[in-house]
């Protein structure tokens, strides 16, 4: 009997397995599902390249209809999965019959954190997760127009450095007393902080939300100091939450997303998650659970969670890497900064700098550039080799950039 694997989500982790189950060599039937109409697409390009592109873009698809076709891939867009049947081995579909499968992959990725104040509604507060999304704010972003961002991280950051590249009047409002929380050093904040400051973006930081006003002409931020912020659209950019309905109700264990273990698996064994809706023990951090909301840990996932389907158990330990684009700098950082204790600088030169993350006993636990990407993506991969090998490279040579990193690689 055809073995029929099904993928719910067609996200970069979904779309990626699916791709995956064939490459390894799997005969049988794959269903992937998205509620989305369009085509599987890249969600990276959302902030960056869709807001401000010369033309109005098309969505940034990662798979089209000839490679689902070559792939043997039957895709059910516009489809949302609403049940998993655990002991009939279905996924109940809305509008539709459901789908059996003989394991499955759960990647629904993960969506926006609403902001929860008065006067917060689908008509004043905005958020950026789907294209249609992108494109109707990169539609509002002209010469003049006041943008409002809530939420200091990379989507708004992004979001502010993309208004002024269209000319748009930007102001972010972070309720922190700084840019970018735990997951960038305080050092490179403060330089991306510096460069949005002197591009006019008006940064209003420690800052807490009373209310929302609206009238006919425009949308008011009420900042609990008293202060009114006015602007002609609000975006919130507050985080994102994982994706885990359907886990919970079919009773599979959830704890900060769907729990999985080294190898991606849930608590059945024929069901698997990868991508921003699950938390997995990472073995170069000692098991910690963790969950990564990157694109490149959704596309990593998606290729080992593909083996794990057909019966491989590789711990999946790809060191975390991310990245974010703001005018002509590019912020990379791979592994856990905030488990360090020590920090060792590097310059790059031309305005570059790395910053080598290190734990008590020496190892390098993360690496931290800032700079034009192609000043920093070479070292930034060396600095990601050397965190994989949980090497303790001496601090003198890291700080000396006339001691290549490829040499540290014993």
């Amino acid at each position: 009997m055809t073995e029929h694997m099904v993928v719910i989500g067609a996200g970069e982790a979904g779309a990626r397995a699916a791709m995956a189950l064939r490459e390894n060599g799997f005969a049988g039937t794959i269903t992937l599902i998205g509620d989305e109409h369009h085509l599987p697409y890249e969600r990276p390009p959302l902030s960056k390249a869709v807001l401000t592109g010369a033309e109005e873009p098309a969505p940034p698809h990662i798979l089209d209809e000839a490679r689902l076709a070559a792939r043997g891939v039957s895709l059910l867009h516009g489809t949302a999965a609403i049940a998993i049947d655990r002991a009939g081995h279905r996924v109940a579909l809305a509008g539709s019959d459901a789908v059996p499968y003989d394991r499955l992959l759960i990647a629904t990725g993960a969506r926006a954190r609403r902001l929860a104040v008065p006067g917060t509604g689908p008509e004043t507060v905005h958020y950026l997760r789907s294209f249609p999304e992108a494109l109707a704010l990169r539609r509002r972003l002209v010469p003049g127009h006041r943008l409002i961002v809530i939420g200091g991280g990379f989507i708004g950051l992004e979001l502010a450095a993309a208004a002024r590249a269209r000319g748009a009047d930007a102001t972010v409002i972070e309720m922190a007393p700084r840019l970018l929380g735990r997951a960038v050093p305080q050092e490179f904040a403060a330089l991306l902080a510096a460069r949005h400051e002197a591009e006019g973006v008006r940064l209003v930081l420690g800052a807490t939300i009373d209310r929302i006003e609206t009238t006919a002409e425009a949308h008011s931020v009420v900042l609990g100091s008293g202060e009114i912020i006015t602007g002609d659209t609000i975006v919130a950019g507050i985080g994102a939450l994982p994706e885990t309905a359907l886990a919970e109700a079919a009773g599979l264990a959830i704890d900060n997303g769907i729990a999985v273990d080294a190898s991606l698996a849930t608590d059945d064994p024929d069901i698997f998650a990868a991508g921003d809706c699950c938390s997995f023990p990472h073995p170069l951090y000692d098991g910690r659970r963790i969950r990564l909301e990157a694109w490149r840990n959704a596309q990593d996932q998606g290729n080992a969670v593909a083996k794990a389907m057909l019966g491989g158990r590789e711990p999946y330990e790809a060191v975390p890497w991310f990245w974010s684009d703001q005018y002509d700098l590019t912020l990379q950082i791979a592994g856990l900064s905030y488990l360090a204790t020590a920090t060792v600088t590097r310059d790059l030169g031309d305005g570059a700098r790395l910053d080598f993350h290190l734990a008590d006993d020496g190892r390098l636990v993360s690496a931290s550039a800032l700079g034009p990407n192609g000043r920093i993506a070479r070292d930034v991969r060396l600095a990601e080799m050397l965190i994989a090998r949980r090497a303790r490279p001496p601090a003198a040579d890291l700080a000396d950039p006339a001691t290549k990193l490829k040499s540290l690689m014993v």
